[in-house]
C-alpha cells in the first residue's frame, strides 16, 4: 500500500516536470509557467490525498484484525475457565506441594484447584464428610478405612496416587544394631500407623508381634521384646519435633519431609516398595461416597497420576515419596 502511495506521488512530480519543460518558450511566458505550476500542485495534492486514504484503510484493516484476534483469545480463555472449581483438603508436605504442581495442568482443562491445608489427620476427613470440601489428599487407604469404622463416616478412595515409606530415625542413638536395653522409641498413636511402625520394627528384628495382629497390631500384640524397648505413643505430627527426646522414632513420610528429613537419606530403615505394608498404605484422593465419579474428581485423579506429576514426585522427593503403580 505504501508503494502505491509513493507511485502516485512520483507520477505527480513527473507530470509537473513535463509541464514545466513545455513552458520553456519565451513567447508563452509567465502565464504558461503559472498554469503548469497550478496543475502540478493539484496533481500532487490529489496523490497525497489518495496515499493518506490508502494508509487509513490499511490501519483500519490492521485494527480490525487485532480486534478479531483479541476477541478470539477472550473466547478461548472463557471456554477454558468455564468448568468450575475443585476444592481439596491436604497436609502441606508433600500433598499440598504435589497439588500445586497439578494446578496448572488442571487449569489447561478448565478447572481451578483450591487447596486448604491442615496440620492434623481428623479435620481433612470431617470437612469432606460434611460436603464443605470436595476431596482430600493426605491419607493412606488403611487409615481411611479405619477412620470410617471408628467415626461412622462415608469416605471412599477415588484414586491411589503415591506412598511415603515410613522410616525409623535416629534420636539419642544412631545404630539400631547396638540399641541399648530400655531404649525409648516413639511411634504414631493412631491405629493403622502404629501397626505400620511396629511391623517395620519387627522387620528389623527388634520385636516380635502376634502373627494374627497384622495391620491392627498395637503394643499389646508384642510377644517378644528382647531389648525391653519402651514404646511412647504420640500423635504422628508431634513426633518429628520430639525426636531429640527419644532414642529412635518412627515417623510418617509427610511429617518427616515437613521436618526436613528424607526417608532415603536420613532414616535408618524404611518400608520397601515390594512390601505388603506399602500396598496397604498407599496415599489416596478421598471423597464422600457417591462423588468419586464426578467430572472434577476424575480430572483431579487423572492429573495426579499423569506422567508430568509422576516426574515431579520423583525429581522433588528423591525416593522419600514414590508414585504408586496401579
Amino acid at each position: 500500500m505504501k508503494k502505491k502511495a509513493l507511485s502516485l506521488i512520483t507520477a505527480a512530480l513527473l507530470t509537473a516536470g513535463l509541464l514545466a519543460g513545455c513552458g520553456s518558450d519565451a513567447a508563452q511566458g509567465t502565464g504558461a509557467e503559472s498554469a503548469a505550476s497550478a496543475e502540478s500542485t493539484a496533481v500532487a495534492e490529489t496523490a497525497a490525498a489518495e496515499a493518506e486514504s490508502v494508509q487509513e484503510s490499511a490501519a483500519a484493516e490492521t485494527g480490525a484484525s487485532e480486534t478479531e484476534a483479541a476477541e478470539s483469545d477472550a473466547a478461548e480463555t472463557q471456554a477454558v475457565e468455564s468448568k468450575g472449581t475443585i476444592t481439596v483438603a491436604a497436609t502441606s508436605v508433600p500433598h499440598a506441594e504435589i497439588l500445586a504442581a497439578a494446578a496448572p495442568l488442571l487449569a489447561e482443562q478448565g478447572w481451578t484447584l483450591e487447596v486448604t491445608e491442615f496440620t492434623d489427620y481428623i479435620m481433612p476427613n470431617e470437612v469432606v464428610e460434611s460436603d464443605e470440601i470436595d476431596a482430600n489428599y493426605f491419607q493412606h487407604i488403611t487409615y481411611l478405612e479405619s477412620f470410617n469404622e471408628e467415626r461412622g463416616t462415608h469416605l471412599v478412595s477415588a484414586g491411589s496416587i503415591h506412598y511415603e515409606p515410613l522410616g525409623i530415625y535416629p534420636g539419642k542413638q544412631s545404630d539400631l544394631a547396638a540399641i541399648t536395653d530400655g531404649a525409648e522409641i516413639a511411634v504414631p498413636n493412631d491405629t493403622t500407623n502404629e501397626a505400620r511402625a511396629l511391623l517395620l520394627l519387627q522387620e528389623q528384628g527388634l520385636i516380635t508381634l502376634n502373627a494374627d495382629a497384622g495391620i491392627n497390631a498395637t503394643v499389646n500384640d508384642i510377644t517378644d521384646n528382647p531389648h525391653n524397648i519402651s514404646f511412647i505413643e504420640l500423635a504422628a505430627e508431634q513426633i518429628p519435633r520430639s525426636l531429640p527426646d527419644f532414642d529412635f522414632a518412627v515417623i510418617n513420610g509427610n511429617y518427616a519431609l515437613q521436618a526436613g528429613l528424607n526417608a532415603s537419606t536420613d532414616a535408618l530403615a524404611v518400608e520397601t516398595s515390594d512390601s505388603e505394608a506399602v500396598q496397604k498404605y498407599v496415599n489416596v484422593v478421598a471423597v464422600k461416597e457417591g462423588n468419586e465419579n464426578s467430572e472434577g474428581i476424575q480430572a483431579l485423579v487423572s492429573v495426579l497420576k499423569s506422567d508430568e506429576i509422576r516426574q515431579y514426585i520423583e525429581d522433588t522427593y528423591q525416593g522419600s515419596v514414590v508414585p504408586f503403580e496401579g
